[in-house]
């Protein structure tokens, strides 16, 4: 059976939140329809519970009739285009459809006309910002808003996504956010600061009265933290109800994991919520992918480094200087600054599970020793885990 690799792709609303998740298939040059079914099946056991739409694109290869032999979950959602529906075997597909009556996002292309005229209803329309310009995806948007919700595919920039939403388009489906604007701040603000100091009190296993006494002089740091310890995520069997409970419950090493978390909330960033979702599904990535490859004690390591992968961006001053402000052990800042060490191969098949590009994920499992599959269901994990956090 040939393998079948999936990367993943966020859909972002108005507000900057992450409403969706776009998991993309490579089925490469000889795989087919048949390897996307058996692909999906292997992942039913691990496939996220959340309402989240999770939208099914196999890159140019045509969607068969064959994929309806998998039992979709709810929330599944199968990309589709014109050329699938009315081109041969394209009847079958409609059948089957018309049959199982999954959740479907039709593509708006040269076939699209013919493809409404099937009849199938559509919840999602997608537009293609590579091949239209934003006045014709505003004029088709418009005129496809009863048959189902707008999403533009390829945007690339700030600039372009707002465009999109001007347009009327209710998501889109990039990592714009993640990169870099190139114009850094010239310091941390008081509040990342003030984290900051938490982390390295508890990081050094402080006093708990000291890190009480810092913690009181920001109620909502608290409030925060206690919040996301008692997440769902965690999985506790009673509700910490404070500081000194959380010490007694986690110890000081767990405890650092989420003020790490923490952390990622005191940015002013417009699109701070979908930063701070990827940046928790690359922390639980990179914990899981650890497991059997390192010591356990350094699977918290591993999580805060994924946690901080994104704080550049979030808080728009360099890694360096993060990096330098909260004394992480070295093979934490040897990934975070791109200096390789044993934790680098987690975090480059993290952000390879980010690109729109198959083989580098395929390059990157293997040096781990891990199968499409395994990779697969690992990265499905990890998307659970961050639905179970409240941003």
């Amino acid at each position: 059976m040939h393998e079948v690799f999936m990367s993943r792709q966020p859909l972002v609303n108005r507000q900057s939140k992450i409403i969706a998740t776009r998991l993309r298939f490579y089925l490469g040059a000889t795989g087919n329809m048949l390897d996307a079914t058996s692909a999906l099946t292997n992942l039913e056991d691990v496939w996220p519970k959340s309402e989240k739409p999770l939208f099914l694109s196999f890159g140019g290869a045509r969607c068969g009739a064959q994929l309806l032999d998998w039992n979709a979950p709810e929330n599944a959602v199968i990309e589709l285009h014109g050329d699938d529906l009315v081109s041969a075997g394209g009847a079958d597909l409609v059948t089957a459809l018309q049959t199982w009556q999954p959740t479907t996002c039709l593509h708006i292309d040269r076939q699209a006309t013919q493809a409404l005229a099937t009849g199938l209803s559509f919840r999602f329309i997608g537009f293609d910002t590579k091949t239209l310009g934003l006045p014709q995806i505003k004029l088709l948007a418009a005129r496809t808003r009863s048959h189902g919700m707008g999403i533009a595919f390829n945007v690339d920039a700030t600039d372009e996504f707002q465009a999109c939403m001007d347009a009327g388009i209710a998501a889109a489906a990039s990592w714009f956010f993640t990169r870099p604007s190139g114009v850094y701040a010239k310091a941390l603000n008081p509040g990342q600061t003030n984290i900051i100091r938490l982390l390295n009190l508890v990081r050094n296993n402080a006093d708990v009265r000291e890190i009480e006494a810092a913690l009181k002089q920001d109620v909502a740091i608290s409030y925060k933290l206690l919040r996301y310890i008692n997440s769902a995520s965690l999985g506790l069997s009673c509700e910490i109800q404070s500081f000194r409970h959380a010490v007694t419950m986690l110890g000081y090493n767990k405890l650092n994991r989420w003020l790490s978390l923490l952390l990622s909330t005191a940015s002013k960033d417009p699109m701070a919520p979908a930063m701070m979702h990827t940046a928790m599904v690359r922390a639980r990535l990179m914990e899981l992918l650890a497991q059997g490859l390192v010591d356990k004690s350094e699977y918290d390591n591993l999580f805060i480094t994924g946690a901080f992968s994104l704080l550049n961006v979030l808080f728009g001053v360099p890694t360096e200087q993060i990096v330098e402000a909260m004394r992480l052990p070295d093979p934490i800042c040897d990934a975070l600054l791109g200096n390789g060490g044993r934790y680098q191969p987690f975090l480059d098949l993290a952000r390879a599970s980010e690109m729109d590009d198959g083989a580098p994920i395929a390059e990157q499992t293997a040096m781990l020793g891990l199968t499409a599959d395994q990779f697969n269901r690992l990265q499905l994990q990890a998307l659970s885990f961050a639905e179970l956090i409240e941003f």
